[in-house]
């Protein structure tokens, strides 16, 4: 029965290829008919997961999708996309242009090293994927454990959301310089990074995965937050102000039958920002959610999307609970990525011990990361992080003018200040509730100074 089924599924794969073959994908790039946008066509035989995977190649590039149509009914997927570079000019580099014929085109049906923008190969590293109960100074502790058993953190990713905190991770061996391969020291790292993601009691537990194949960061960290339900309702807040913010920033999606065709109709309006296309996309497609019709539009600041969607077993939406999960998914895809809080830039010479160090620093002065983007490449870290006062206060000039200072002025700058947060003034005379609770750790300079990493070991 088993060589059968393999059969089948042999002879389906062939099937797909023989199509693939009489009917090759057809990518067009238009840099005329569209004054503001680059204009690219892709028409190719539809398969499931087809409109992530083109989405994915565009947004990986760095590329703004401004409008799209999408249409992929009757078995041919045909899409156009707007695109533009960040600063909002057209796509002229020949490499890039030359790179999505290619990754789009032809090639890309039969080559599955075109198709690697984003990816991480981990050959020479070690990827560790982290989900847990988010709190003040996670990153801290975990990249202190990282540093105890000598491990480097070349590339990662960070994002918190709904009291919940997932990271994908690339470390290499500190004497080697290549992955950790050793089984016994990779059970040892997933141990004492799990109790470390543990924290308090929580009614999550926490997770950690070590592998050494090809990971495509953002997707993960969808597909990781996803698992862990961070769409559920998190902690209510009790301030009317903190309250009424998250209304005013909170995306308006709706779901409605168009019962005469089948489908369900699925519209996202808000605030616009690179690669919520993607966001969107992916989260559809992680719920078995096919696109057949869609359009994006961009006016200023606010995004619209529309999306006509049935099951991957060929139904629309069938509840009222069914509908709410596809809101509060859509809702929870979208905000992951928002940026909360201060932006700060590290540039600087990559070195043993930098993001643990860089991170202890930020968990000394009270802030909290909600978001991290970790890159190392010829010798240079290039970190961007994203923080907040841990008790929920605005960020005081001076801690970050001493933290500027014991960091390095010309290595870590202040890239934007949040306009759109409303933060709690911190009242003079008062003390922070963390800093009381936390008071003590704040001041340590490593955890491995209490035996932390020895009691978890």
């Amino acid at each position: 029965m088993d060589v059968s089924m393999s059969f089948s599924q042999d002879m389906d794969d062939e099937y797909e290829k023989l199509i693939r073959r009489m009917n090759p994908p057809r990518v067009v790039i238009d840099n005329d008919s569209c004054k503001e946008a680059t204009v690219i066509r892709v028409d190719s035989a539809n398969e499931y997961g087809i409109l992530l995977e083109v989405v994915q190649i565009l947004t990986d590039l760095d590329l703004t999708i401004t409008k799209a149509y999408i249409s992929s009914d009757g078995g041919w997927f045909m899409d156009v996309f707007n695109v533009t570079h960040q600063d909002g000019n057209k796509v002229t580099d020949e490499v890039v242009l030359d790179y999505i014929q290619k990754s789009l085109g032809p090639e890309a049906c039969f080559s599955t090293s075109l198709r690697s923008v984003g990816v991480i190969p981990s050959t020479d590293s070690t990827v560790i994927e982290l989900t847990g109960c988010d709190r003040p100074g996670l990153l801290s502790e975990l990249t202190a454990v990282l540093t105890h058993l000598k491990c480097s953190v070349l590339n990662a990713e960070v994002w918190t959301h709904n009291t919940r905190a997932a990271a994908v991770m690339e470390v290499t061996d500190d004497l080697t310089g290549s992955a950790v391969s050793d089984p016994e020291r990779l059970s040892l790292i997933k141990s004492l990074l799990r109790n470390v993601l543990k924290g308090s009691n929580t009614p999550k537990e926490a997770k950690t995965v070590v592998s050494q194949g090809e990971v495509h960061t953002d997707r993960r960290l969808h597909q990781m937050m996803f698992e862990d339900r961070d769409y559920e309702n998190g902690v209510m807040v009790d301030d009317d102000s903190s309250n009424v913010q998250d209304e005013r920033q909170r995306p308006d999606v709706c779901v409605d039958n168009w019962l005469d065709k089948d489908y369900s109709v699925v519209t996202v309006r808000c605030k616009d920002r690179p690669k919520l296309l993607f966001d969107t996309v992916c989260t559809l497609t992680d719920m078995q959610y096919v696109v057949f019709h869609g359009s994006v539009d961009t006016e200023g600041t606010e995004a619209f999307q529309e999306y006509y969607v049935r099951h991957i077993d060929g139904s629309p939406v069938k509840s009222e609970a069914e509908k709410q999960r596809v809101i509060q998914c859509l809702e929870a895809a979208i905000k992951r990525r928002v940026s909360e809080g201060l932006k700060l830039e590290l540039c600087t010479t990559d070195r043993v011990g930098l993001l643990s160090n860089v991170t202890r620093i930020f968990r000394e002065n009270s802030l909290t990361v909600t978001r991290a983007e970790v890159k190392t490449k010829g010798g240079k870290a290039v970190n961007t992080f994203y923080v907040s006062d841990a008790s929920g206060y605005s960020i005081d000039a001076k801690t970050i003018d001493s933290i500027r200072q014991t960091i390095g002025k010309t290595l870590l700058k202040v890239k934007n200040k949040p306009k759109d947060q409303q933060q709690r003034e911190k009242p003079p005379s008062q003390e922070s509730p963390t800093r009381f609770l936390f008071g003590g750790l704040f001041k340590s300079k490593s955890f491995v100074n209490f035996g932390l990493v020895r009691s978890y070991s």
